[in-house]
């Protein structure tokens, strides 16, 4: 059984037709993962009451990690987390900033974007997490600007990806998500989102993420 707040979240982006499942030719991630599956977290942009109930949940979580007072500057990563970390920024009344992926080609070569003291205390917020690298390589570059993060929020992590969690855990960084494949499989089977086919092909996809992928044209890790 699923919790109400992680099924609350699937239904929402399975609602919006952000959850794709492809049998015929497989996503390839810029990771290098192949998948049958695919979530595109920005369609919560467009839409009004949804994108205010996920960033409450999103604030919910972060108060349940850190407290309210547990953060200083909130860190969107470019370019899918910076609207989420705009509007959770705006939700805790706190400064924002975002990281680039790579630094900027001109001018100052930065890539932070905002103002970042010292030892200030970052909570980063994205979208999306496949295998956690992405959000370690921003949290390294807000530690090298000086800043402190051990936290991030994201909406949807595939949750399955080996090594994941090991390599989170030694850059110190702890990643809470809002809801996952395994959450958003189980309530698309019981609302009839998938058919017996997809579901099939996402269980054995979640089963072993590295065989599948390999099977299917993509890296193993």
């Amino acid at each position: 059984m699923v919790s109400e707040h992680r099924a609350r979240v699937s239904e929402i982006l399975l609602d919006l037709g952000a959850v794709h499942c492809n049998l015929e030719k497989s996503f390839i991630f810029t990771s290098g993962w192949a998948s049958p599956v695919y979530v595109n977290c920005r369609k919560l942009v467009s839409t009004t009451w949804e994108r205010r109930e996920v960033v409450g949940l999103v604030a919910q979580e972060l108060e349940r990690a850190l407290g309210r007072d547990g953060f200083d500057v909130v860190a969107g990563g470019e370019t899918a987390g910076i609207p989420y970390a705009a509007w959770v920024a705006d939700y805790f009344y706190r400064p924002m900033i975002y990281v680039r992926k790579k630094p900027k080609g001109f001018g100052l070569g930065r890539r932070i974007e905002g103002e970042l003291a010292s030892d200030q205390r970052v909570v980063l917020i994205e979208d999306l997490m496949t295998d956690g690298m992405s959000k370690i390589d921003f949290a390294r570059a807000i530690r090298d600007a000086g800043g402190r993060v051990t936290h991030a929020v994201v909406v949807f992590s595939y949750g399955v990806y080996p090594e994941a969690g090991t390599k989170l855990a030694a850059a110190d960084l702890s990643v809470h998500a809002l809801t996952d494949w395994r959450t958003t499989l189980e309530v698309a089977e019981s609302r009839g989102d998938f058919d017996r086919a997809q579901v099939r092909a996402v269980r054995e996809f979640l089963h072993d993420p590295p065989a599948w992928s390999q099977a299917h044209g993509g890296s193993a890790g």
